[in-house]
């Protein structure tokens, strides 16, 4: 049995791709890991584990996957490497294959990896444990919740998805869509509170689907975390806009814990895409969603997600899209490159994108978001916004976000500010860093 007295010597290296989510599993893994006593590495030290969570939302995350595992079996050869996440779970035998790696953990064995190293420490040093389910098969839901490096805490309140859309492989990696309770979800947000947490962002794979098959709602959810003492900002991190309901909107707007901030997956401004992509709404309900969001909170902030150069999109469908997406009022997009994945259903859909002709229109993409983020940010030049401060800066300076997700960088303010609201005026906006300088308001 693994215990303190066994590996309290012993220390570990973590590392993560991908979402918000796979940063808070890893962070409970982390926590596991430490109530055993094996403890992060510190700077200097070699581990004797090393966990990587992976990601596999397209190929290039695959790549940079693979390469990290060979890269740290150079490193440290002496090293077990545990590989858990997405890419775990689509690819277990390629995973196996790989330099260094012992364990091979898929979705649904993330949490178990303490007593895959149990099963390890009884074996030889060259033998690979894979733990893997049939995606169709996972049902259990794993509650997880991560601190960043700054001051905000990712709560994780769903997982997996039911929706396949055409070119998306989560549904294969994550399984069927699942929650916690709201009774479980407000636990761990009381937990974060007593821990002196501040900010929390709610996050899983598709959260507006929160308590399917079940009475509880993701509003309701909203409703009962709002009412939690000492939290004292939400962010609601992307949520599908079928799924954003004006229930949830007004409810927002009234909150004084809920920030006036949303991300809304769009994919593509041509209604002819969104049908190849098999996503659940068009065009004119996008627009509406981003109306009635800036109809109640003149001054939220919308990210947008965005594909581009997917199968079917010809040069009419994306200039559509592009003046689609020039037209409404939102203040960022968050652009990926479309990337061939094995097994999913666009692959047969004709019309393909020559990847030069991908990069274009990426850049375009990315030109536009950077004018919408310039345009939303210069806006609130000389006006006071309530500033999430996080912790020092090697120059003593410290940054955060405003209630409205404006990034702003505070010159040397006193040090005991660190994790507290404060209101600030926001200066200049400086594109290279996307952020505004700031000045506290007494």
């Amino acid at each position: 049995m693994i215990d303190k007295e066994t590996f309290g010597n012993r220390t570990a290296l973590f590392h993560t791709f991908g979402c918000k989510l796979n940063f808070a599993e890893t962070s409970t893994v982390a926590k596991m890991f430490a109530a055993v006593g094996i403890h992060r590495v510190q700077d200097g030290d070699i581990p004797d584990y090393i966990v990587i969570n992976t990601c596999s939302v397209t190929e290039m995350a695959d790549k940079k996957c693979r390469q990290a595992i060979r890269s740290f079996a150079r490193r440290y050869p002496e090293a077990r490497i545990l590989v858990t996440g997405c890419y775990a779970q689509l690819k277990p035998g390629e995973v196996a294959t790989l330099p260094g790696v012992a364990i091979v953990a898929g979705t649904d064995h993330k949490l178990n990896l303490i007593d895959y190293l149990r099963e390890q420490e009884q074996l030889d040093h060259d033998h690979v444990t894979t733990r893997h389910t049939v995606t169709k098969d996972i049902r259990t839901f794993s509650p997880s919740c991560s601190q960043d490096d700054r001051t905000r805490h990712f709560l994780k309140v769903q997982d997996g998805c039911d929706y396949y859309c055409s070119y998306c492989t989560i549904p294969m990696a994550r399984g069927r869509s699942r929650s916690g309770s709201i009774a479980q979800i407000v636990s761990q947000a009381r937990e974060v509170a007593a821990d002196g947490g501040k900010e929390i962002v709610i996050t899983g794979v598709n959260i507006g689907d929160f308590g399917k098959g079940t009475d509880e709602t993701f509003t309701q959810l909203c409703r009962e975390l709002d009412k939690v003492d000492g939290i004292e900002r939400y962010r609601i991190s992307s949520i599908e806009p079928n799924l954003l309901t004006d229930e949830l909107i007004d409810f927002t707007s009234a909150s004084t814990k809920f920030m006036p901030h949303f991300h809304i997956p769009l994919q593509s401004g041509s209604d002819e895409v969104l049908k190849l992509m098999r996503r659940r709404y068009d065009t004119a309900l996008f627009r509406s969603k981003v109306e009635r969001i800036k109809h109640v909170m003149p001054d939220a902030f919308i990210g947008v997600d965005l594909i581009v150069g997917a199968r079917g999109e010809t040069e009419e469908r994306f200039e559509e899209s592009r003046r689609f997406v020039d037209s409404l009022d939102i203040s960022r997009l968050h652009v990926f490159t479309y990337s061939e994945r094995p097994g999913t259903r666009a692959l047969d859909i004709n019309h393909v994108v020559s990847q030069e002709e991908k990069h274009r229109r990426t850049r375009i993409m990315l030109a536009l978001s950077e004018k919408k983020l310039k345009e939303f940010t210069a806006g609130y030049t000389g006006k006071i916004r309530p500033l999430l401060l996080e912790h020092p800066r090697h120059d003593g300076s410290m940054a955060g976000f405003t209630d409205n997700y404006l990034r702003v960088i505070v010159d040397n303010p006193d040090a005991n500010l660190a994790n507290t609201v404060i209101p600030v005026r926001i200066g200049e906006y400086d594109p290279t860093e996307e952020c505004s300088t700031g000045t506290i308001v007494t």
